[in-house]
């Protein structure tokens, strides 16, 4: 694209306070584009921002043409409705995939940005080389930013599936009779390693910090890697994916804003 003589790919991240995890996924993604040859622009605004000055920031960043994605750091502090900001992102500059716009698109099965944490778990799941096919899938957790979209996901790629949530009456049989097991609940341990069909496929895109300081996901690894026929860890799994497909999804932003 460079050598083409058209500029790099632009991702403006917007971080509003200093939520700890926040900061250290900012600095992950700052780093995932250097790495890529991505200009990144990180906006660090006050926990104090008040509606009217993020939304007119996000305004900002819609009409300047150097930047091709943006991405608004969530959770938000309280007093700011995540809802109304992530609507004001234009949805061709959605590097997160999170804009209803999107999400419908994935839903009437004609994805363009897709989110970003299902589309990476997707492409693990493909890197197995399994055909996803008629498989059985199970996503535990129905959130609108991990659970509701991987089900779509799924979906997409012909799995039968059932998302699961904390009105979910049996978790342990759906869990046990699924080919296929995302888990984005970040309840540790709520997973149980022997719940796990022989020669599964378990993606875990739960997170949590123990009182140890230890973080984990959602299923018990060490029991649960003896019978799965692959499995991701926590750390170190789902998380850069998601990064990577954030980089996709700013590339794929500028491709379409010069095409």
């Amino acid at each position: 694209r460079v050598s083409a003589g058209l500029p790099p790919p632009g991702l403006a991240v917007v971080l509003v306070g200093q939520d700890p995890p926040s900061v250290i996924y900012v600095r992950a993604k700052r780093k995932a584009c250097q790495e890529c040859g991505l200009n990144s622009t990180v906006h660090e605004l006050p926990e104090t921002t008040t509606m009217d000055e993020l939304l007119s920031l996000i305004d900002k960043l819609n009409a300047d043409p150097a930047i091709h994605g943006i991405l608004v750091q969530l959770p938000l502090p309280e007093h700011l409705d995540g809802a109304v900001v992530m609507e004001r992102v234009d949805p061709k500059k959605d590097a997160d995939g999170a804009h209803p716009f999107n999400v419908g698109r994935l839903c009437l099965r004609s994805p363009t940005f897709r989110p970003c944490t299902p589309f990476g778990v997707l492409t693990l799941l493909r890197h197995t080389g399994v055909n996803p096919f008629g498989l059985d899938a199970v996503v535990v957790g129905a959130s609108n930013i991990v659970g509701r979209p991987m089900g779509m996901e799924l979906l997409l790629a012909g799995c039968t599936v059932a998302v699961v949530h904390r009105f979910t009456k049996d978790l342990e049989g759906y869990v046990r009779k699924a080919d296929v097991v995302v888990s984005a609940a970040g309840k540790p341990g709520l997973i149980r390693g022997d719940w796990i069909k022989p020669g599964a496929i378990v993606i875990d895109a739960g997170i949590a910090r123990l009182p140890s300081g230890k973080v984990v996901g959602d299923v018990e690894f060490d029991t649960a890697k003896t019978r799965a026929g692959w499995i991701t860890p926590v750390p170190g799994g789902v998380g850069p994916m998601t990064v990577a497909m954030l980089m996709k999804n700013t590339l794929l932003a500028a491709q379409e804003s010069t095409s």
